[in-house]
């Protein structure tokens, strides 16, 4: 029960993601017992680099191998542990979900952060799915929010006919300024997180990350009763959800096929 027998710190970096390393480096001063990350691979490697004594569980990091943070899913290894959102290999799984309600789609405006710790790998996962659907992918960068009204621009004189957004923190804490401008531009896009949709985003397709959250709870309770992180494989989604909001669709003039709609885990109407 918090406030009686354990006690919380929360710190939250605002979609900066320059300040994560001050975060975690204040926890670890803290001298708490477990820290638990979340929002990707950044805060994951901030508090490992911060602490090698200290455990740390990842509430659904992207890419924990490829980020380093852990030697393998089943033997982590060192002080970090705990679930995977497994979004390098669903990423090409949404290009496929584009193409399915934009039949004649050939060209995709990929939004991304090049100097993201797992976008290297998004795009890996990616292009073979373009290959298979003959879809041309624009990569635009983006750093900052300032970046992403250049990044429509440039995805409407490179005649876009839909958008892939990739998962970073500049990314995620402007999705209400990438959804409005999806749409405004009349682009089909889908989203790496339900939070996309709730903004007014078409579509989303990811692991439950409230699952996710409730299963890191389970390895903090492990770890507390004396586990330690390094014998704790990592896990993976087990959960997965398709969100589709009809009034964008509706707003953008798009019709989606009954055979997806069907699959859908929630509509927004």
């Amino acid at each position: 029960m918090e406030g009686k027998n354990i006690v919380i710190e929360y710190r939250h970096a605002e979609g900066k993601p320059d300040r994560i390393p001050a975060l975690a480096a204040e926890l670890v001063r803290l001298k708490v017992e477990v820290i638990v990350t979340g929002g990707g691979g950044g805060a994951t490697r901030a508090a490992k680099e911060a602490t090698k004594t200290i455990p740390i569980v990842m509430a659904g990091d992207v890419d924990p191998v490829g980020q380093g943070a852990v030697t393998s899913l089943a033997r982590p290894g060192g002080n970090v542990t705990g679930l995977s959102t497994l979004t390098p290999e669903i990423s090409g799984k949404r290009l496929e979900l584009l193409k399915e309600i934009v039949p004649k789609l050939s060209r995709v405006a990929v939004l991304g952060t090049s100097t993201g710790p797992s976008t290297a790998r998004l795009l890996k996962e990616v292009e073979p799915a373009a290959v298979a659907s003959r879809v041309k992918l624009q990569f635009l960068d983006v750093h900052s929010s300032k970046d992403i009204e250049t990044a429509f621009r440039a995805a409407t004189k490179g005649r876009a006919q839909g958008v892939l957004v990739l998962t970073g923190p500049v990314l995620n804490a402007q999705r209400q300024q990438i959804a409005d401008l999806a749409a405004k531009n009349r682009l089909p896009a889908i989203f790496p997180f339900p939070e996309y949709v709730e903004a007014g985003g078409l579509m989303s397709y990811s692991a439950n990350i409230i699952d996710l959250y409730w299963r890191a709870a389970t390895y903090v309770d492990k770890i507390l009763k004396g586990a330690k992180p390094a014998d704790l494989p990592v896990e993976q989604p087990t959960k997965f959800e398709l969100i589709i909001n009809l009034k964008t669709a509706k707003q953008i003039g798009l019709t989606i096929p009954p055979n997806v709609l069907a699959r859908a885990d929630k509509v927004i109407k």
